[in-house]
């Protein structure tokens, strides 16, 4: 076996490694994953996630692959429990002002719990998925997330709360590689899949309209009105749930010239900023995770304060505060903010609020 697709010293014989259970969603990822882990001689079992009604499709097209791969494929209901830890607090983040991250909130508290569950109900070691990242054990024996050879597809900031019992077991097949080397494999391995689109951002939405779909159960957000600026009072916005920091299209307002929503306000007030007001240089953070379950040292880490950001230096001073000596643009209450060193992923937090 090549050393390469594992995930670090933890993994040493053929036997002790047989049997991985690997979540599946019919995607291109996910798919060629389960034929890296093959190829290794795994014997690989597949098992895909129902987390809501939207993720039919998923599970039928799980249970294509799993076929085309000559592998069975079980089916994981995990329903209520993502209702409860991830539906739930997303519905009520965007109706307080706050922008969650669902997958941030799902992986650690249904993908790899339900994954982990059923690879102990059947007697298998490891679990493994098709995220973009990888696992190594550092020289403490602690394992940790650490980022991938394809930058742009980075995905560690998702994972960025796992903890040892996760990580100590999991396998990142595709974190040595480029997207474009996974669609070239698929097609080599002639799997239906190879140019099946990338999957959509929040998979219980499919058609992607969030406000609507927290409007049509029976929610609403704070209502408020728009501040200029200058502080003047522009008249009601629609809802909080409409809105989230950075934002600049859809506030449906004239004012001529550029205008960013620069923070929600307690009250459901919206404050707005002209062009480069939007940026803060503190943010303090809660519910701080770790790998190993240790407080995060005080000290300079890079730092993303959302999925799509570069990382950025930032001192922390070991409680809950980042001070960022180039500030950062629009971080979002509810949003995860995670620490990096070395390429490691040291913890992460959730934004509580921004300061300049």
């Amino acid at each position: 076996m090549q050393d390469v697709f594992l995930p670090g010293n933890g993994f040493d014989t053929y036997e002790a490694q047989d049997k991985v259970l690997v979540g599946m969603s019919g995607g291109v990822d996910s798919s060629v994953a389960v034929r890296i882990l093959q190829q290794q001689g795994f014997a690989v079992t597949g098992a895909v996630i129902r987390f809501s009604p939207a993720h039919e499709g998923a599970v039928e097209a799980a249970r294509r692959s799993a076929e085309q791969l000559g592998i069975e494929c079980v089916v994981l209901d995990a329903q209520d429990l993502f209702e409860k830890e991830v539906i739930r607090p997303f519905c009520a983040d965007y109706c307080a002002g706050r922008t969650p991250n669902p997958c941030v909130m799902c992986n650690p508290a249904v993908k790899f719990a339900a994954l982990l569950e059923a690879a102990n109900r059947m007697g298998i070691s490891y679990i493994a998925t098709g995220h973009y990242a990888r696992v190594e054990v550092d020289e403490d024996g602690v394992c940790r997330i650490h980022r991938p050879a394809s930058l742009a597809r980075d995905q560690s900031y998702m994972l960025c709360r796992l903890d040892q019992k996760v990580l100590s077991r999991l396998i990142l097949p595709l974190g040595e590689f480029e997207k474009e080397d996974i669609r070239e494999m698929a097609r080599d391995f002639g799997l239906d899949c190879a140019d099946a689109p990338d999957s959509m951002e929040i998979c219980f939405i499919p058609e992607g309209d969030y406000a609507g779909y927290i409007t049509r159960r029976g929610l609403t957000g704070k209502a408020g009105h728009f501040l200029s600026p200058d502080g003047a009072d522009l008249g009601p916005h629609k809802g909080v749930l409409h809105y989230t920091i950075g934002q600049r299209k859809g506030l449906g307002l004239a004012l001529g010239e550029p205008v960013f929503i620069k923070s929600i306000l307690e009250n459901g007030d919206i404050q707005l900023a002209r062009a480069g007001q939007e940026y803060f240089r503190t943010v303090t953070l809660r519910d701080i995770a770790t790998a190993d379950g240790q407080p995060l040292a005080a000290g300079t880490y890079l730092v993303k304060v959302r999925s799509a950001a570069a990382l950025t230096p930032a001192e922390f001073d070991g409680r809950d505060t980042l001070t960022f000596p180039e500030p950062v643009r629009a971080p979002a209450p509810g949003q995860t903010a995670a620490l990096y060193r070395d390429g490691a992923v040291l913890g992460g937090g959730f934004i509580a609020s921004a300061m300049e």
